[in-house]
């Protein structure tokens, strides 16, 4: 048998088996059996029966098992055990649309194909069951569908229509859509035969819409010939298409955005009749309207220039110019002169940018006379009255200038050209318009042509370099960098040498580094010998020292660090030729003789000069230390050179100028390579004078921590701080090592500068602590031993010569602090130093706090009691502040936390406690700070009650604070006041951090704010003896002393005006305020608020609760003296003009 008769018998329900096994068999490349050749070998007559039996086959296997059963069968055909299995049946369809699928290949005209239609149709049926995937039996269906419709068989539209219906939903669930973007691409045909307006197309138009949100087909070659195929499918698809690109053009990237354009342009060219008059009118000149209307911070405005300029930058052909001219003219000219400038801006960018704009079909006559016409509107638009079209148009003539130079006439240009110049360069109204002069001129100078007429306009432009704005600046300087590169004119000639070093030397960065730009050739020309850059270099110092200084700083970034190096030898050659050093004499003489003699008469004896190449070496040696790192060889190299010379400079150069760079030079190099200036660093630091400026000593303790001897200063000051205490006078350390030859005094005042260098300056801070915990501790402890000189003052009638002075050992307890909080942060892993500060706080309670209460009668006490309490305060104060910054830079824990607020409170209950309030307030503002809710929304229960319990210790003091303040006002007025005021800051802080703060445990704050200051103004009211006395306050000055201060602070913040408001309106509903006079105050109060023009909800919720209470005390008042019914009708007068509001 044959094995067409084979195959022909295998196809029926019978032998399935033997037609799986056929088709297995063509799938399997090893073996020879190709169904293709099966079926193209059959007579006419057999294809016919085979797609007979086939179709039967196919009926009876979807009624055992229909598509709709198939959804948990897996893909491949596999042994089954009934001939209902889900996959064996798939296995059979798939079989079924292989061999229909090579019979389309096949079939010859004449063919009678309604059995393979038949079968066709059943596939179709499961197609449209199956849901959309990359499953292969579907995939064999779709390409079969396609292959029909291409075929161009019976009933194509039907199969055609679903397999684009499919091909575009896949197309929109694959990742790599491309091969089916290309078959939609392929079937896009099949649209011409669909009705746009039937509902049973709508699904597809869907698609088709969403086709324009997809990237895939906006970036892929056949996903932009559909898009561009859909422009030509209907015309009444036009405008849906655009509606939906505009709806989604906000989301769009650049490229996306070019892309889309191409999609338009491209469908515009390839349009005609209704569906180009639709394209132009609905599409093109809509984007037109949206560039002039819409406001320019509008996401989608500068999409749409972008889709606009494509057009414009295409223009040439007479097809493209003739729509442009048709499009713009019944809207352009009209939104040129409309008052709404940024619309008039808008007009006049898109006519700048499309000019010129004519009709081709015109006369060469009429044309110019349009061109003038232009021309003339486009002159009047730098005239305009807002800055911003005038920037807009000066743009806009710069780009026309520079495109249509040759075709403009001369005396166009040349006026265009003055008004450029000699006008809006100069415009005092705009710095924008300035601005956009320098910008665009840059745009004329890119055409050569231009440069002959510019270099006889531009010098008038040189004043402008030193323009009022910065932005103008940078600008005019981007413009000369532009007139340099293109060798229009000698930058020079428009801007003198003298007015850009005397910018170069005082402006800002930006303007700084373009200046540098533009004269790095001039004065460091890397083409010519190193002789010459260091002429040069002495040349820009002579002009203008500060400038050489920023010129030098910015050199690095424009040259290689060899070149640098370069100069920096040179530059010491230079130096050493001044001094006739002998180590370089021989060199000079043989090697560089020109140099020696070029640089000598340059030079001279001018120490200015030298200071400055001095400071210049040291710019450059900062500006490589990077290169420095890479490149051992050079470091070592450069490190010898110098410090060869080193002493002879020192000793040469002895001009106070000279040594600060010289010895911020030293400390640069190791000081194995100054050996003669590094070993008697520590010996000039012993001889410092006490009270001497930093400037005599910072740069030598540089040059020690550099050098990585930041522990010998630390032994100098431990030691002096050691020597200056009495009791260890005569106690010297033997063990200590000492590295200095001769003796000097102690001198502590010396040692706190020194140590106050250190600790304020981030480089050599890093260095000390960087020493580890050994001998800053030694120091620690040296400085906690000064306590003793302290308890020495406060406890002496009279000073003892031999004490060290209060002044010093305040300084010393001060760093006993500050290193105290640097130890804790840097070298402790556990609480040590914080131990150390809480022994201290004990001390200020036992030791200090005693003389801060101490009261005495007699002559010598009293007098006593006049030192003592002063002292007593400045140790508390001076502790505290100290505490306070602990605070803020989170290194306090819970335990010191509350020992702190324990002396707080210590501190408040003594007799002269009062003096310290300015110091306790920042405490209590960093305490609450540091219980904010952000920061405890985790915390444990048990936490929460520490919480809870640290911040109503914080609420009383607070408390406590506003008490004392009340009873020095009392007995102390003046001295009340000037206490008041020095508590204003820390109030400030401390009730913005209570506002914030949702803690209930802070509430009492302002219920104790609330109290005081309505007892205050109670008070006053209740000493009113005549009626004209009663008036109703305005500010805060009209209050009394307390409450004026309080008022004042809470004014300041709008949210802590609202919760004092609250905290009034609460108290008021409560009744804890109830009396005439105690509302009468409330009302004083709200008045004063009231004219601040605050929180006007909270004020009226305050009076609304006044009102009801005030209502009740009408009738006593009546009853009453003329001093309570004055203050009724005072209070009711208040009252109604809040409520007013």
């Amino acid at each position: 048998m044959s094995k067409r008769e084979a195959f022909l018998e295998a196809a029926c329900k019978e032998n399935v088996e033997d037609f799986l096994r056929f088709i297995q068999l063509h799938k399997d490349k090893t073996d020879p059996l190709d169904v293709e050749e099966v079926v193209q070998e059959m007579p006419r007559d057999q294809r016919q029966t085979l797609w007979g039996k086939l179709s039967s086959l196919l009926q009876d296997v979807l009624q055992q098992c229909p598509p709709e059963r198939w959804e948990d069968a897996g893909e491949e055909g596999m042994e089954v055990e009934s001939a209902a299995d889900p996959k064996h049946v798939m296995a059979v369809v798939d079989g079924v649309t292989l061999v229909a699928a090579v019979s389309l290949k096949v079939l010859q005209d004449g063919d009678t194909y309604s059995a393979l239609l038949e079968i066709v149709h059943r596939l179709h049926d499961v197609l449209v069951v199956l849901p959309v995937s990359e499953a292969s039996l579907p995939l064999h269906i779709l390409t079969l569908c396609e292959a029909w419709w291409k075929t161009e068989l019976k009933e194509k539209e039907k199969f055609g229509r679903t397999a684009f219906h499919i091909s575009l939903q896949k197309s929109f669930m694959l990742k790599k859509p491309g091969t089916e973007i290309q078959r939609v691409w392929s079937l896009h045909n099949v649209l011409l035969s669909l009705d746009y307006a039937s509902e049973d197309n709508t699904p597809i138009t869907d698609l088709l819409v969403q086709c324009f949100h997809r990237h895939v087909y906006i970036k892929n070659d056949d996903g932009k010939r559909f898009l561009v195929f859909l422009f030509s499918w209907n015309v009444n698809f036009i405008p849906v298409i655009h509606s939906t690109i505009k709806n989604v053009l906000e989301f769009y990237s650049k490229p996306m955005t070019t892309s889309i354009t191409e999609v338009y342009f491209r469908a515009w060219k390839k349009a005609s009749g209704e569906f180009l008059e639709s394209i132009e009118n609905s599409c093109i000149q809509d984007f037109m309207q949206c560039a002039i209307l819409l406001h320019r911070t509008s996401p989608v405005h500068a999409k749409v220039r972008q889709i606009v300029s494509y057009f414009h930058t295409r223009k040439g052909s007479n097809q493209l110019d003739k729509m442009l001219y048709n499009l713009y003219k019944p809207i352009l000219w009209k939104y040129l002169s409309t008052p709404n400038f940024e619309v008039r801006a808008n007009a006049t960018l898109l006519f700048t940018e499309a000019f010129p704009l004519y009709d081709p079909d015109l006369n060469i006559k009429n044309t110019d006379e349009a061109i003038q016409k232009q021309l003339d509107i486009a002159m009047g638009l730098l005239d305009d009255p807002h800055p911003t079209v005038r920037s807009t148009a000066i743009l806009g003539i710069c780009k026309i200038l520079a495109k249509c130079w040759e075709v403009l006439p001369p005396t166009i240009i040349s006026d265009f050209l003055k008004k450029l110049v000699m006008e809006l360069a100069s415009d005092s109204s705009s710095p924008d318009v300035r601005c956009s002069v320098f910008k665009c001129l840059t745009i004329v100078l890119d055409n050569p042509l231009s440069h002959p007429l510019l270099v006889k306009l531009l010098p008038t432009l040189k004043y402008s370099l030193h323009d009022n704005s910065e932005k103008v600046r940078v600008a005019f300087l981007d413009m000369l960098i532009k007139v340099k590169a293109v060798r229009a004119a000698k930058f020079w000639d428009v801007s003198n040498m003298d007015h850009l070093l005397a910018r170069l030397a005082k402006d800002s960065h930006p303007v700084s580094k373009r200046i540098v730009d533009l004269l790095f050739k001039s004065f460091f020309p890397v083409n010519e010998s190193e002789k010459e850059w260091c002429c040069r270099c002495i040349t820009l110092i002579q002009m203008n020292p500060m400038a050489a200084r920023k010129f030098y700083q910015f050199a690095h970034k424009h040259t290689a660090p060899t070149n640098i190096i370069k100069l920096m030898l040179a530059i010491r050659r230079v130096l050493n030729s001044s001094i006739q050093t002998d180590l370089e004499l021989s060199e000079i003489n043989d090697s560089n003789k020109e140099n020696s003699m070029r640089a000598e008469p340059l030079l001279g004896k001018d120490m200015a000069v030298v200071s400055r190449l001095l400071e210049i070496l040291l710019i450059h040696w900062k500006s490589i230390e990077k290169a420095f790192k890479h490149n051992e060889e050079a470091h070592k190299y450069t490190v010898a050179k110098f410090g060869n010379v080193m002493p002879k400079y020192l000793q040469a150069f002895e001009d106070e100028q000279c040594t600060v760079p010289l010895i911020k030079l030293a400390s640069l190099m190791p000081p194995a390579a100054v050996p003669t200036f590094s070993c008697g660093v520590l010996s000039r630091l012993r001889r410092i004078d006490p009270g001497a400026a930093p400037t005599e000593y910072g740069q030598l303790l540089d040059c020690m921590c550099s050098w990585g001897q930041a522990g010998n200063i630390l032994e100098l000051i431990t030691d002096w701080l050691t020597e200056a205490l009495p009791k260890q006078a005569d106690k010297a350390n033997t063990n200590r090592k000492v590295r200095i030859q001769e003796t000097v005094e102690a001198k502590p005042d010396v040692a706190l500068a020194f140590l106050h260098y250190l600790l304020s300056h981030t480089s050599t801070r890093q260095k000390v602590l960087s020493l580890g915990e050994g001998p800053l501790k030694q120091l620690h402890t040296v400085l906690g031993n000064w306590r003793s000189v302290l308890d020495t003052h406060l406890s002496s009638v009279t000073e003892d010569p031999k004490t060290p002075a209060v002044e010093t050992a305040l300084k010393v307890f001060t760093f006993h602090g500050r290193l105290s909080a640097h130890l804790q942060h840097d070298c402790s892993e556990g609480r040590d130093y914080l131990l150390s500060l809480e022994h201290v706080a004990v001390w200020v309670a036992e030791r200090v706090l005693p003389f801060l209460t101490k009261q005495t009668n007699d002559d010598d006490e009293k007098e006593e009691g006049e030192n003592s309490p002063p002292l007593a305060a400045q140790i508390t104060e001076s502790f505290l502040t100290l505490c306070r910054d602990v605070f803020l830079v989170g290194l306090a824990d819970q335990t010191f936390k509350g020992q702190i607020l324990h002396l707080c409170s210590l501190t408040l209950l003594s007799e002269a406690g009062y003096l310290c309030i300015p110091a306790v307030l920042p405490i209590l503002k960093e305490v609450a700070d540091s219980y904010q809710p952000e920061d405890s929304e985790h915390a444990e229960e048990n936490q929460e009650g520490e919480t809870t319990v640290v911040l109503g210790v914080v609420a009383n003091i607070f408390q406590k604070i506003i008490e004392l303040l009340a009873r020095r006002l009392r007995k102390e007025p003046e001295e009340g006041k000037r206490l008041c005021q020095s508590a204003v800051p820390g109030l400030t802080d401390f009730l913005t951090v209570a506002e914030a703060s949702d803690r209930a445990s802070l509430c009492g704050v302002f219920s104790t704010l609330c109290a005081i200051i309505i007892v205050e103004i109670m008070h006053l009211l209740q000493k009113i003896t005549h009626p004209e006395e009663m008036i109703t306050p305005e500010s805060v000055e009209d209050m009394p002393p307390l409450s004026s201060v309080l008022l004042s602070v809470i004014l300041k913040s709008t949210s802590v005006t609202r919760a004092f408001l609250t905290e009034v309106t609460s108290s008021s509903d409560s009744e804890t305020f109830n009396s005439l006079n105690e509302l009468a105050a409330i009302l004083h109060v709200l008045a004063v608020i009231k004219h601040t023009g605050q929180c006007k909800a909270g004020l009226k919720n305050a009076a609304t609760s006044v009102q009801l209470h005030l209502h009740k005390n009408a009738v006593t008042s009546v009853d009453g003296g003329d001093i309570q019914r004055v203050i009724y009708e005072s209070s009711v007068k208040t009252l109604n003009d809040i409520l007013d509001l």
